[in-house]
C-alpha cells in the first residue's frame, strides 16, 4: 500500500487544526515509504524558515527506524557518534528530536510525518499525533471472525469424569461349591451317577470319550518284527 496525496492531505489537515487550536503555527511535512517528500505546509510564513528542513528530517528520521523520532533520541544518546554518522550518511535527512511519526495502515509503514516549530515542549509530537488519530479514525473496521461450530459432546453430570469404553461382559463362572463342582480329571458319561446329571444337566461340557482298553492298541503288529521267530 502507498501513500496517497490524499491520505497524505487528511493528515495535514488534522495536523494543522490541532496547531491551530494550540496557537503553534508549526511547519508540516509528509514523506512516503521511501522519504521522498509528499506534502510540505509552513504555517508560520514568512517567519520560521530553518523549521521547514528540521520537519522534513523528522519525517525521514521516523520512516527510517520505523518508530517515532522521540524513541530514536532516546537510544540513540547512549551511541557515541551515532547522530553525526546518520545525518552525514543519510544527507541532512536524520536528525534526534521529537516530533516525528511513522504512518502505518494495515500493519505496514506507508510513510512518516515531522512537525517543527513548536513554541512549547512536546507541542511538536501532540500535533503530529492528532495527524495520525485522523488517519486511523478514516480506516474500515476488521470484520469480526465468527467462531467456528464446535463437536458436540456428551455432557455429564460430573466435568472430570470421561466417557469410559463399554465392553462385552464376560459369560458366568460356575460355582465352585462342593457337590456342584466337576471334577478337574475328565469325567466320561458313564461315570456320572444320575444326580451329577441332573445338577449338570443345564451345563453342557465338551468330555472326550474314553476308549475300551485293548491289550494289542498300542503293542507293535507281529508283521514289523525283523529278526525274530514265525
Amino acid at each position: 500500500m502507498n501513500l496517497s496525496v490524499d491520505i497524505a492531505r487528511r493528515i495535514l489537515e488534522a495536523s494543522k487544526q490541532r496547531a491551530r487550536e494550540l496557537r503553534s503555527p508549526v511547519s508540516i511535512a509528509i514523506v512516503d515509504a521511501g522519504g521522498h517528500l509528499v506534502l510540505y505546509e509552513r504555517m508560520m510564513s514568512p517567519y520560521g524558515w530553518a523549521t521547514s528542513n528540521i520537519s522534513i528530517a523528522k519525517a525521514c528520521t521516523a520512516v527510517m527506524f520505523n518508530q517515532s523520532t522521540d524513541s530514536v533520541a532516546q537510544w540513540g544518546a547512549g551511541i557515541p557518534g551515532f547522530a553525526s554518522s546518520m545525518a552525514e550518511m543519510s544527507h541532512g535527512t536524520f536528525i534526534m528530536a521529537a516530533g516525528g511519526w511513522p504512518i502505518r495502515m494495515g500493519g505496514a509503514t506507508i510513510g512518516g510525518i515531522g512537525i517543527s516549530g513548536g513554541n512549547a515542549p512536546g507541542r511538536d509530537d501532540e500535533i503530529a499525533r492528532a495527524g495520525l488519530g485522523a488517519l486511523e479514525a478514516a480506516e474500515p473496521p476488521i470484520p469480526a471472525q465468527l467462531p467456528l461450530p464446535q463437536p458436540e459432546q456428551q455432557q455429564h453430570s460430573r466435568p472430570y469424569m470421561q466417557p469410559s469404553s463399554s465392553y462385552p461382559s464376560m459369560p458366568p463362572v460356575p460355582s465352585a461349591a462342593a457337590g456342584n463342582a466337576p471334577s478337574s480329571a475328565p469325567l466320561s458319561n458313564s461315570r456320572i451317577s444320575g444326580t451329577e446329571q441332573s445338577n449338570l444337566a443345564g451345563t453342557h461340557y465338551l468330555v472326550p470319550e474314553e476308549q475300551p482298553y485293548n491289550d494289542q492298541t498300542n503293542l507293535p503288529s507281529n508283521d514289523n518284527r525283523s529278526g525274530g521267530q514265525q
